[in-house]
């Protein structure tokens, strides 16, 4: 039964949070006020907020072991395993007698399927909390995982008699009765369950599935199917699960609904997009159910279940081409998987191919007359099984990401809301994040409500030579003040005004150069970068900006350059190489003034990113990195780097270390790719 193992991690978090509080050590007043409010907000589920508040007490006090504890539990609840792991042990190697961290980590290392670690965290965090249920419950789950069923049934035997009411600890010895065969005691201990509280929405799902299993009842699983809906009429899974049932009972429009809300409520399901499709296919809405397998292998371009049923469609509507292409890549894959030889034949036969169709037949008749045992594995495209994941299929399926459009708007993008509660839930778009620039505005956020810091910069804006403070950042909002607007063109008037009448100096032009970026007008913004670098060829920030506002210029006439060269797209290429040239020779010009501006490698490492050179932009992230340990967006497209390299590991590590650092983005793109 998943939903028992997902929901693990949520068991212990009330639990643990109210009864640590009390035992908390003091510390001085401004640490244990940071702290308080941390825990406040975790307490409120703000989970990105309150491990900024944590950072800095461990910033402060790296010896203290809590805030390293109350972390990891917001990691946990994140779906940050790795990090959640990591920060537990952190706290139990300062204070080994913290109980409750060996809880955190031990469900952390469940949810990472390493069940035997997890069982000697509760273990020892049952010599402290013997009567502790969450504790009992998760290790009785974790036992059954590793097939002790004995050890597992000791352990429930231990919870029941401790909590003859806990309704939960009946639904999880029904699912390792389940286990060991025997559906009767399975069945009574659902039942008392269910006595015991009706709103079990588990149990209700757990008795469906034996209704189906052991007597083919679909019309009692249904039953309890909707009352698992009643109760959580927000989760797709269980639209999925009554959609089977109603078309296993011939409702087939009924099933079709379901289906349909269950995308309804969760749009990128590949479950329920494939199942739609393959009931529009039964019921000959080719053209849909098309649509459908199209947008399965949107999400994951290697799903070989939905190439084959999109190429016997296409194959059906006549579309011989796309049918023929679809079954070579299903044939590459499992070449001995007869099916598609002969469907592709047929597709070859009915395009007027003969001589190539005859020898795809007679490939798929000789196949067939192996034994099954022979080609199990060519024939698990037609059953879904899965294979261990090679650094290629990591690499493939970091790749199908890339190709789901971000349903959040700008509002979400910069609205508290957004970083509130299971941020890893929603859907983000995946991407880098973007370069660095200079700005006069920068959108604050509880995240960070300080615009990075730069020497330099912190050195200009002391001269009080500009009229307006001048930041660092990498999301500059829009502006739309209009008397703001009026501020800038009244700005530049008044340079150039001035520079018309005093000997020119470089500050002057880079003043009206950061008013010109501010209202979009790049191409004066470079010219008057041009004379302040004549003017003082070392002057750091004016080649920072330079390399922006060439990539903007470049940006905005990128588009009417490809239309306007939409038949020479060499000239397009070369112009590109071109401004990538131009904008590396000022990026490393900062960098050679300026050796440790660490928001300069990480602006080289998005350029390199651009020109596709992904070993280059590590290094220049890593260099970053090591200058800005806490540049949480080097981390972040570090790690987007290494998974679309396929090196999963130090992928997931890098998105952890940039969640904790407050990239939101991290946890969702953490979550999409732990399987």
């Amino acid at each position: 039964m998943p939903e028992l193992v997902t929901r693990i991690k949520y068991i212990i978090l009330t639990a643990v949070i109210s009864s640590f509080f009390c035992g908390q050590i003091k510390a001085q007043i401004n640490t244990e006020q940071v702290l308080r409010v941390g825990q406040n907000s975790l307490y409120l589920e703000d989970y990105v907020l309150s491990i900024q508040y944590f950072n800095q007490v461990i910033a402060a006090k790296p010896y203290l072991a809590q805030p390293y504890f109350y972390r990891a539990i917001a990691k946990l609840s994140l779906d940050d395993y790795l990090g959640a792991e990591a920060d537990a042990s952190l706290a139990i190697e300062k204070n080994p007698f913290i109980t409750n961290a060996y809880e955190v980590r031990g469900v952390a290392r469940q949810n990472l399927g390493r069940h035997r670690e997890a069982i000697e965290d509760y273990t020892t965090a049952l010599e402290q909390l013997p009567e502790s249920k969450g504790i009992l419950f998760n290790k009785a789950l974790a036992e059954e995982e590793i097939k002790d069923y004995e050890a597992s049934e000791k352990s429930y035997a231990e919870l029941l008699r401790i909590y003859p009411r806990y309704d939960n600890g009946y639904v999880g010895r029904a699912r390792l009765r389940l286990a060991t065969g025997d559906t009767i005691a399975a069945v009574d201990d659902i039942n008392k369950a269910l006595e015991l509280n009706k709103n079990a929405v588990n149990a209700y799902i757990m008795r469906a599935d034996i209704a189906i299993k052991s007597s083919g009842d679909y019309k009692s699983a249904l039953a309890d199917m909707d009352e698992a809906i009643k109760l959580q009429p927000q989760y797709a899974g269980f639209f999925i699960n009554r959609a089977f049932l109603r078309y296993n009972l011939d409702d087939y429009f009924g099933a079709m609904a379901d289906y349909d809300y269950a995308i309804q409520l969760e749009p990128l399901n590949a479950t329920a997009l494939f199942n739609r499709g393959l009931l529009r296919a039964e019921v000959h809405d080719n053209n849909k159910a098309i649509d459908d397998f199209s947008k399965v292998l949107q999400l994951d371009t290697d799903n070989y279940h939905a190439l084959y049923n999109r190429a016997l469609l296409y194959k059906d509507i006549a579309d011989y081409r796309s049918s023929i292409t679809d079954l070579d890549r299903v044939i590459e894959a499992y070449p001995g998987f007869a099916g598609a030889y002969f469907v592709r034949s047929e597709a070859k036969r009915l395009m007027g191919d003969t001589g190539s169709a005859e020898k795809d037949y007679r490939k798929s008749m000789a196949l067939s007359k192996l034994p099954v045992a022979d080609d199990a594995s060519d024939e698990s495209v037609a059953k879904g099984t899965e294979t261990p994941e090679t650094q290629q299929d990591v690499a493939n399926r970091f790749t199908s990401l890339l190709t789901i459009d971000n349903n959040a708007t700008v509002k979400e993008e910069y609205s508290t809301a957004g970083i509130k509660g299971r941020v890893q839930d929603r859907n983000m778009a995946v991407e880098i994040e973007p370069m660095f620039t200079l700005s006069y505005y920068v959108t604050s956020t509880e995240l960070k409500e300080a615009p990075y810091y730069i020497k330099e910069i912190d050195e200009i804006n002391g001269t009080r030579m500009l009229r307006f403070i001048v930041m660092v950042t990498n999301r500059e909002p829009q502006l739309t003040d209009e008397d703001a607007i009026a501020k800038h063109f009244a700005s530049i008037e008044y340079y150039t005004s001035y520079i018309s009448t005093h000997s020119p100096r470089a500050i002057d032009y880079f003043g009206r150069a950061m008013d010109y970026c501010t209202l979009h007008n790049y191409q004066a913004a470079i010219n008057d970068l041009d004379k302040a670098i004549e003017l003082t060829p070392d002057f750091v920030l004016a080649y920072l900006l330079r390399a922006n506002a060439r990539l903007k210029l470049a940006e905005v006439e990128s588009m009417s350059h490809n239309k306007t060269n939409a038949g020479v797209p060499g000239l397009v290429k070369r112009t590109e190489q071109m401004v990538r040239t131009e904008v590396l020779d000022d990026i490393n010009r900062v960098i050679e003034l300026s050796p440790r501006m660490a928001f300069a490698y990480y602006n080289k490492g998005n350029l390199l990113v651009g020109a596709g050179d992904y070993t280059s932009a590590i290094s220049a992230y890593t260099k970053a990195i090591e200058l800005k340990p806490d540049l949480g967006e080097a981390f972040y497209n570090r790690g987007y780097l290494y998974l679309k390299l396929g090196n999963r590991d130090a992928g997931v590590t890098d998105l952890s270390k940039a969640g904790e650092l407050g990239i939101v983005p991290s946890y969702n793109l953490l979550k999409r790719m732990t399987r």
